[in-house]
Protein backbone atom coordinates (compact mmCIF):
# COMPACT_ATOMS: atom_id res chain seq x y z
CA UNK A 1 0.00 0.00 0.00
CA UNK A 2 1.33 3.43 -0.98
CA UNK A 3 0.22 6.39 1.17
CA UNK A 4 0.66 10.09 0.41
CA UNK A 5 1.06 12.15 3.59
CA UNK A 6 0.33 15.89 3.62
CA UNK A 7 -0.16 18.65 6.14
CA UNK A 8 -0.34 22.42 6.31
CA UNK A 9 -1.30 23.03 2.68
CA UNK A 10 -2.70 26.48 3.65
CA UNK A 11 -4.71 26.99 0.46
CA UNK A 12 -5.59 29.71 -0.58
CA UNK A 13 -3.62 31.69 2.05
CA UNK A 14 -0.05 30.66 1.13
CA UNK A 15 -0.69 29.18 -2.34
CA UNK A 16 -3.63 29.03 -4.72
CA UNK A 17 -3.29 25.35 -5.63
CA UNK A 18 -1.57 22.17 -4.58
CA UNK A 19 1.78 21.73 -6.36
CA UNK A 20 1.58 19.56 -9.50
CA UNK A 21 3.90 16.97 -7.92
CA UNK A 22 1.28 16.37 -5.21
CA UNK A 23 -1.53 15.88 -7.73
CA UNK A 24 0.63 13.37 -9.62
CA UNK A 25 1.61 11.53 -6.40
CA UNK A 26 -2.03 11.34 -5.28
CA UNK A 27 -2.92 9.50 -8.49
CA UNK A 28 -0.18 6.90 -7.76
CA UNK A 29 -1.20 6.35 -4.13
CA UNK A 30 -3.83 4.08 -2.61
CA UNK A 31 -4.57 6.53 0.20
CA UNK A 32 -3.83 10.13 1.19
CA UNK A 33 -3.61 11.26 4.81
CA UNK A 34 -3.93 15.02 5.38
CA UNK A 35 -2.96 16.20 8.87
CA UNK A 36 -4.87 19.48 8.83
CA UNK A 37 -4.56 23.16 8.03
CA UNK A 38 -6.08 22.70 4.62
CA UNK A 39 -7.76 26.11 5.24
CA UNK A 40 -10.42 25.43 2.61
CA UNK A 41 -12.37 22.17 2.16
CA UNK A 42 -11.91 22.32 -1.64
CA UNK A 43 -8.38 20.95 -1.07
CA UNK A 44 -9.78 17.80 0.54
CA UNK A 45 -12.36 17.40 -2.24
CA UNK A 46 -9.62 17.65 -4.88
CA UNK A 47 -7.52 14.99 -3.13
CA UNK A 48 -10.58 12.76 -2.68
CA UNK A 49 -11.20 12.87 -6.43
CA UNK A 50 -7.70 11.46 -7.01
CA UNK A 51 -7.44 8.81 -4.27
CA UNK A 52 -9.05 7.67 -1.01
CA UNK A 53 -8.44 10.54 1.40
CA UNK A 54 -8.62 10.87 5.18
CA UNK A 55 -8.14 14.17 6.94
CA UNK A 56 -8.40 16.07 10.18
CA UNK A 57 -8.91 19.75 10.88
CA UNK A 58 -6.15 22.01 12.12
CA UNK A 59 -5.99 25.28 14.03
CA UNK A 60 -6.10 27.41 10.85
CA UNK A 61 -8.99 25.62 9.14
CA UNK A 62 -12.21 27.44 8.33
CA UNK A 63 -15.62 26.51 9.76
CA UNK A 64 -16.53 24.32 6.75
CA UNK A 65 -13.48 22.11 7.32
CA UNK A 66 -14.12 21.95 11.08
CA UNK A 67 -17.74 20.85 10.52
CA UNK A 68 -16.75 18.02 8.19
CA UNK A 69 -13.36 16.72 9.37
CA UNK A 70 -12.67 15.46 12.92
CA UNK A 71 -9.90 16.79 15.15
CA UNK A 72 -8.30 13.34 15.24
CA UNK A 73 -8.92 9.87 13.89
CA UNK A 74 -7.41 6.41 13.67
CA UNK A 75 -7.00 5.09 10.14
CA UNK A 76 -6.43 1.41 9.32
CA UNK A 77 -3.75 1.02 6.67
CA UNK A 78 -3.87 -2.72 6.16
CA UNK A 79 -2.30 -4.24 9.28
CA UNK A 80 -1.07 -0.81 10.44
CA UNK A 81 -3.00 1.71 12.52
CA UNK A 82 -2.24 5.39 12.03
CA UNK A 83 -3.21 8.09 14.51
CA UNK A 84 -3.96 11.19 12.44
CA UNK A 85 -4.04 14.61 14.13
CA UNK A 86 -2.87 18.13 13.35
CA UNK A 87 -1.09 19.01 16.58
CA UNK A 88 -1.30 22.19 18.62
CA UNK A 89 0.65 24.56 20.78
CA UNK A 90 4.41 24.89 21.01
CA UNK A 91 6.13 22.90 18.23
CA UNK A 92 8.77 21.75 20.73
CA UNK A 93 6.06 19.84 22.65
CA UNK A 94 4.27 18.21 19.69
CA UNK A 95 5.30 14.63 20.48
CA UNK A 96 4.08 15.02 24.06
CA UNK A 97 0.80 16.69 23.00
CA UNK A 98 0.07 14.04 20.36
CA UNK A 99 0.79 11.25 22.85
CA UNK A 100 -1.67 12.88 25.27
CA UNK A 101 -4.30 13.31 22.54
CA UNK A 102 -4.18 9.56 21.82
CA UNK A 103 -3.59 8.45 25.42
CA UNK A 104 -6.46 5.91 25.46
CA UNK A 105 -5.59 4.47 22.03
CA UNK A 106 -1.79 4.85 22.27
CA UNK A 107 -0.93 1.15 22.56
CA UNK A 108 -2.87 0.18 19.41
CA UNK A 109 -1.32 2.84 17.13
CA UNK A 110 1.80 2.08 15.07
CA UNK A 111 2.43 5.51 13.51
CA UNK A 112 1.34 9.00 14.50
CA UNK A 113 0.89 11.34 11.53
CA UNK A 114 0.74 15.05 12.35
CA UNK A 115 1.62 18.53 11.15
CA UNK A 116 1.39 22.00 12.71
CA UNK A 117 5.14 22.83 12.89
CA UNK A 118 5.75 22.73 9.09
CA UNK A 119 9.01 21.02 10.05
CA UNK A 120 9.42 17.51 8.59
CA UNK A 121 10.08 14.78 11.14
CA UNK A 122 10.46 11.00 11.01
CA UNK A 123 11.29 9.61 14.43
CA UNK A 124 11.02 6.32 16.31
CA UNK A 125 10.28 6.89 20.00
CA UNK A 126 9.71 3.97 22.36
CA UNK A 127 8.54 1.68 19.57
CA UNK A 128 6.19 4.24 18.00
CA UNK A 129 6.71 6.24 14.81
CA UNK A 130 6.08 9.99 14.80
CA UNK A 131 5.84 11.31 11.23
CA UNK A 132 5.35 14.93 10.15
CA UNK A 133 5.53 15.45 6.36
CA UNK A 134 6.18 19.21 6.65
CA UNK A 135 4.27 21.60 4.39
CA UNK A 136 3.99 21.41 0.60
CA UNK A 137 3.37 25.16 0.31
CA UNK A 138 4.70 26.98 3.37
CA UNK A 139 8.36 27.22 4.29
CA UNK A 140 7.73 29.22 7.47
CA UNK A 141 9.60 27.50 10.33
CA UNK A 142 10.95 24.83 7.94
CA UNK A 143 14.10 24.40 5.86
CA UNK A 144 12.14 23.41 2.73
CA UNK A 145 8.69 22.48 1.41
CA UNK A 146 7.99 18.74 1.65
CA UNK A 147 5.55 15.84 1.77
CA UNK A 148 5.69 12.25 2.93
CA UNK A 149 5.28 8.82 1.40
CA UNK A 150 4.62 5.61 3.30
CA UNK A 151 4.93 2.19 1.72
CA UNK A 152 3.17 -0.40 3.84
CA UNK A 153 3.63 -4.13 3.49
CA UNK A 154 2.04 -6.12 6.32
CA UNK A 155 3.43 -4.59 9.54
CA UNK A 156 6.40 -3.01 7.72
CA UNK A 157 6.37 0.75 7.08
CA UNK A 158 8.94 2.30 4.73
CA UNK A 159 8.91 6.08 5.30
CA UNK A 160 10.22 8.92 3.18
CA UNK A 161 10.08 12.70 3.43
CA UNK A 162 10.44 14.25 0.00
CA UNK A 163 11.78 17.75 -0.53
CA UNK A 164 9.93 19.84 -3.12
CA UNK A 165 12.33 21.79 -5.33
Amino acid sequence: MRVLVLSDTHIPVVANELPDVILQEAKKCDICLHAGDLINYSVFKKLSALTVAYGVCGNMDDDDVRKILPAKQIVALGAIKAGLVHGRGNPNRLIEVISEDFEKEFSEIDIFVFGHSHYPLDKDINGKIFFNPGSVTDQAYAPFRSYGLLEINGKSIKRRIIKIE
